[in-house]
């Protein structure tokens, strides 16, 4: 977007773009969300940055109205593959708290210096400040949403010194963290540090078909789901982890709601951003179903469930792992194999609500060949993959790129393109992966076909969309969804069985 485009929407005051890119207005030393409803300031004061950290960079701060920290965070590190996008992925799961800068330019490929120059080229602010203002954002919603303790929160949300966290808030949002804390009419019960719930900032519309997606997908003892929640164990670089997610439709203040159920302070961010990212919450669902809706075939679907999600990963290593298990086989025998892989992992150390069990780690499998299902080939290759991820041969990750991405995985034995898209699609994020030779993405198309848009009318029928629906891009990873979901209705149930999707 343009100068005056952007300034078109704070004018609209349009919540598409909030959190998408910020507004400094120098009259006033203040930074807001596009949707603040303050009075529209004047273009020639008005300075649009990509990220919070570049406004307090330049010296403002965050609006007590709007409260700009209190939003979605953007799509754009998903749809970017660049260098820029690849290290906010990394920042926002918290790889600054734990290896610092120079662990972060490592894994990009980059010295510090080298990737301080173009973070500062390309969003205004280097990996330090990218950092602090997640620090900061994750301590407000602590701040407003729990009852932990103001040192708890300080340690939790990253900081290194209660000093460092007091001195941030009062830089970032012109208040201490009590008079923050004050400032929410809504606080959760006192209690314990490891039982706190809060609320998941997302941009509406949101079909909450992604609970069933993961429900049914659900391996007993580390997941269980159902059509409106989802919880699971979780191993985070510093311990086990259990949490609940919850939708209520809408009859709460927060529809979407995060229960943590147990988890080490330190890696509260990393949780965060995890949970973010499974359920797609930074996604523009209105900008993505309007480019879906160009497609006849797509747009009875888009109309009857608006605001279809993506589902990530959790797990970058145990995504690949399911989705090298469930190659060319249904869902319900991916869940069955996956379940009986299960029985090679270890109990968690945050056991509750029935789940007693973590996914195996790649060492795990590496040594239970026993356990797992399927054609010797099959086996052999998860276990090359799973040695390889074990001994360090095989690194990727958020922060990768779909190009470094095939690089890394089509080598392996037993891993093809559809394997390699799928990937991308649920640990990068990508958004514009069509996996053409999906058995169940055909079983879609035909289950459209067949379905409203062959009822349409001819000048519809007669647009001849393209096969590979590259009408929809930068957005077909969701038209994918769409098609999974088409060929799962009761209508194609005795057709041929297309790829599991675990």
């Amino acid at each position: 977007m343009d100068f005056w485009q952007r300034y078109r929407a704070i004018d609209a005051r349009d919540p598409r773009f909030d959190g998408q890119f910020f507004t400094a207005v120098r009259t006033t030393g203040i930074y807001c969300r596009p949707s603040c409803p303050a009075r529209t300031p004047k273009a020639s004061n008005v300075t649009f940055y990509e990220t919070s950290a570049a406004a307090h960079e330049a010296g403002y701060r965050a609006c007590k109205r709007c409260l700009p920290e209190a939003v979605p965070g953007t799509p754009a590190w998903n749809v970017r593959q660049d260098v820029a996008g690849r290290a906010m992925r990394l920042i926002n799961d918290g790889v600054i708290n734990r290896d610092g800068v120079a662990g972060l330019a490592a894994r990009l490929g980059y010295s510090p210096r080298q990737l301080n120059r173009i973070l500062g080229q390309e969003l205004g602010a280097g990996p330090l400040s990218l950092a602090r203002a997640a620090r900061a954002q994750t301590a407000r919603t602590l701040l407003v949403s729990t009852s932990m303790k103001l040192a708890d929160v300080a340690f939790a949300a990253g900081f290194s010194s209660i000093r460092q966290f007091n001195e941030t808030i009062a830089e970032v949002f012109d208040m201490t963290p009590t008079a923050l804390r004050q400032t929410s009419r809504h606080h959760s019960p006192a209690g314990g540090t490891t039982a706190l719930t809060l609320g998941l900032p997302y941009r509406p519309p949101f079909d909450p078909g992604i609970f069933s997606f993961l429900a049914v997908r659900a391996i007993p003892g580390i997941e269980e789901g159902t059509p409106t929640s989802y919880a699971r164990t979780l191993r985070l670089p510093h311990g086990d982890a259990r949490f609940r997610v919850e939708y209520d439709g809408g009859t709460r203040e927060w529809p979407l709601t995060l229960t943590v159920g147990a988890v080490d302070l330190h890696d509260l961010p990393a949780l965060l951003s995890r949970v973010r990212r499974l359920f797609d919450l930074d996604a523009d669902p209105e900008a993505i179903d309007t480019a879906l809706a160009t497609d006849p075939r797509l747009a009875p679907s888009v109309a009857g469930a608006p605001g279809v999600r993506m589902p990530g990963a959790l797990d970058p290593q145990e995504l690949l792992v399911r989705a090298m298990v469930g190659q060319q086989i249904t869902v319900a025998a991916a869940r069955t194999a996956l379940t009986q892989a299960a029985a090679a992992g270890s109990p968690s150390g945050a056991p509750g609500e029935g789940l007693e069990l973590l996914f195996p780690t790649p060492e795990e499998i590496a040594t239970a060949a026993h356990l797992l299902r399927g054609p010797r080939r099959r086996i052999e290759s998860l276990v090359h993959a799973a040695a390889a991820m074990a001994e360090g041969h095989l690194e990727f990750g958020y922060g990768d790129d779909l190009a470094g991405l095939r690089a890394k995985l089509l080598p392996l034995p037993g891993v093809g393109p559809w394997t390699v898209g799928y990937v991308a699609m649920r640990v990068l994020g990508a958004p514009d992966i069509f996996l053409a030779n999906d058995a169940a993405v055909r079983n879609g198309i035909r289950a459209l076909d067949n379905g409203d848009y062959a009822n349409g009318d001819s000048a519809t029928r007669d647009t001849a969309p393209s096969p590979d629906f590259r009408e929809t891009s930068p957005w077909r990873s969701y038209a994918t969804m769409h098609l999974w979901r088409a060929a799962a209705r009761p209508a194609l149930t005795t057709t041929a069985p297309g790829k599991g999707m675990p």
